[in-house]
């Protein structure tokens, strides 16, 4: 997370383990004790992550997921853990780069509602995330390129506006190098000339607006960048309008924003900003 603030309400957490071996294919490479990905509570059975956070899908059961926490390292006393039944991942999934970087993953037990863990609200189809709208990552992540976060590493936050589909491609062509093209189901967030963004571990993770009416609701899950910050290389987020009817199939008892009871989403959000999640992997 490049140029983060400290967060002063922490309600929302959970962290995802992984005991057992993987193999990383999302980096070529095998991480050991360290928490790679983050995501966000959406019901009682559910968190919503990157697919590329799960390079084996039907490796559910080395996972671990702990509620209530929003430190790395230190003591987190309102930690509650639960097992993974199943994640489901858009059919058609190759890597972040062609899209349809989401992952819904069913718990198998559920999560206690409490002060300190609640659900994000998630837009319908036509929910509207205006360009220049001023919004907020969270993340355990780097704090700059290759710098981990250190200390005790307490959750930290950015806030970064949403950039509209056609500057973010304009921004990206500026470097012929790098082809990347931003797709229909991808939004971008961030600012051209660099300096703040989400950064490596911070995928998974929510980006999140306020609403015209107070309620904070989810744009898009991190899902990859060009290094971190960088000019001209905005944050690209899976865009979660785009899955809408995914999340809704997947989810029958799902509330969306839009079409839900908006006490409950305004409940929601006098509790919480947002929720995040931590993704550790430990080899044995």
């Amino acid at each position: 997370m490049i140029q983060p603030f400290f967060l002063k309400k922490y309600v929302y957490i959970f962290l995802l383990m992984l005991v057992g071996s993987r193999d990383t294919r999302s980096s070529g490479k095998t991480v050991t004790d360290g928490h790679i990905c983050g995501g966000s509570i959406i019901t009682e059975s559910w968190v919503l992550s990157a697919a590329h956070c799960f390079p084996n899908p039907s490796d559910v059961g080395s996972y671990i997921i702990y509620t209530g926490r929003y430190q790395l390292n230190g003591n987190n006393l309102h930690e509650s853990w639960h097992r993974v039944r199943q994640v489901v991942i858009p059919s058609g999934y190759n890597e972040p780069h062609t899209g349809k970087d989401l992952a819904l993953v069913q718990l198998s037990s559920s999560v206690t509602w409490s002060d300190h863990v609640r659900p994000v609200c998630l837009p319908t189809w036509s929910t509207l995330f205006p360009s220049g709208l001023l919004c907020y990552v969270t993340g355990w992540g780097n704090i700059r390129e290759d710098v981990p976060l250190s200390g005790v590493g307490t959750l930290q936050e950015v806030q970064v506006p949403i950039i509209s589909q056609t500057s973010c491609q304009n921004m990206y062509r500026m470097n012929p190098a790098e082809q990347v093209v931003i797709l229909s189901d991808m939004i971008c967030a961030g600012y051209q000339e660099g300096g703040k963004d989400s950064c490596q571990g911070d995928s998974g993770g929510p980006l999140v607006c306020q609403m015209i009416n107070g309620t904070w609701v989810q744009a898009g899950v991190v899902s990859f960048g060009l290094g971190c910050a960088h000019r001209n290389q905005p944050g690209v987020y899976a865009r979660l309008t785009s899955y809408s009817s995914f999340i809704s199939s997947t989810i029958p008892e799902i509330r969306l924003y839009g079409r839900a009871d908006h006490n409950w989403c305004g409940r929601a959000a006098i509790w919480i900003s947002f929720l995040s999640t931590l993704l550790i992997l430990l080899e044995k």
